[in-house]
């Protein structure tokens, strides 16, 4: 790609109208405003330029902004109505097919589908806008339409429960691609909304460093961790003679078990193994460390493989194989897991 070429992501909100979704209706505008809002700040930091697209579905499918500038997105306010049933499959696939026909000349283009449904499919097959009537043949449809996707374009899904994400997986939506959220409260719509915004730092971030599409958009923290992902993330490794991994034997506060190793304890510059489900603050370092090599790997953009947006999130530690995650402590009496690892940064 020439170095004036810009980057030009498409984003689109595929929102569920159904009658149940009527107790959320007004949720649904904030949180949806709220991630226009968001793409249009991050838009002009990271200098990519955004097009918002939104479809809402009920018995039918309507596309009522199409691939509009962020910048210049009115509220959903006047926008969303609820009532009907839910062409979930027909809304999927007509997204996918009429933004297809979006110009993607002069610039790296990228398309980013989020989803959002609180039931299940049943209102498709007698959808005027689906290319079948068979419900059978509307999930192949799916199932083949995302696997015939470029590798520029991330289609993802959030469902209520469990059967929500067996029926996607059967439509071939890949597994870190679908999420689950609360659709009985505002409290769940808004968490859902963080998820989205989380997965979309994570895109928009990754798009900088010329990743083009996801098929693990909604894997936060170890699970996004891999050898491509590092590379791209132009991750370079520090030099080992700046560092040490120090064993933790017993349950103990952090500059106490330093000290007790024969190092010296500064704020900042221990790095505790993430091993429970925690928040991290905005200003806390990352660090991953490749099991194999004991390489580490660290600064701003070991946040962002991580998909951690500028603010304080709750990050689980995903099982993984061959990386390790790394936290910066702050405090001299954070206690310290027995058979986990230290990392001292000189």
């Amino acid at each position: 790609m020439s170095g004036n070429q810009n980057y030009i992501n498409h984003v689109a909100l595929v929102l569920d109208a159904s009658s149940s979704m009527s107790h959320l209706s007004r949720k649904v505008v904030d949180v949806a405003d709220q991630q226009i809002a968001y793409l249009a700040r991050r838009s002009k930091e990271l200098d990519q330029e955004t097009r918002v697209t939104v479809y809402v579905f009920a018995d039918t499918v309507e596309c009522v902004i199409y691939d509009k500038d962020v910048l210049r997105m009115p509220s959903l306010k006047q926008l969303y109505r609820v009532g009907g049933m839910t062409a979930l499959l027909a809304a999927t696939l007509k997204s996918q097919r009429e933004l297809a026909q979006t110009a993607q000349l002069y610039g790296d283009h990228s398309f980013l589908t989020f989803v959002l449904t609180d039931g299940q499919e049943n209102a498709s097959h007698h959808c005027v806008d689906a290319p079948a009537r068979d419900p059978r043949e509307l999930i192949r449809a799916v199932a083949k339409m995302i696997e015939t996707q470029e590798d520029n374009w991330t289609l993802a899904v959030l469902v209520p429960d469990q059967m929500g994400k067996r029926e996607a997986t059967q439509c071939g939506f890949p597994k870190d691609n679908i999420a689950i959220w609360d659709a009985t409260s505002t409290q769940g719509l808004e968490e859902a909304g963080q998820v989205i915004q989380q997965a979309t730092e994570k895109f928009m971030v990754g798009r900088s460093q010329g990743i083009r599409g996801s098929r693990a958009v909604f894997s936060m923290g170890a699970e996004a961790v891999n050898e491509d992902t590092i590379k791209a993330a132009g991750l370079i490794p520090v030099n080992p003679s700046e560092y040490q991994l120090v064993p933790v034997a017993r349950e103990a506060a952090i500059r106490e078990w330093v000290v007790e190793c024969g190092h010296t304890y500064r704020t900042g510059c221990a790095f505790y193994q993430l091993s429970k489900s925690e928040k991290i603050q905005a200003k806390k370092q990352i660090a991953v460390l490749e099991k194999k090599t004991d390489r580490v790997y660290t600064g701003p953009e070991a946040r962002a493989l991580l998909g951690l947006p500028d603010r304080e999130v709750r990050v689980k530690p995903d099982h993984n194989d061959d990386f390790t995650i790394f936290v910066q402590s702050t405090s001299v009496n954070r206690k310290l897991v027995p058979q986990t690892r230290l990392l001292l940064m000189s």
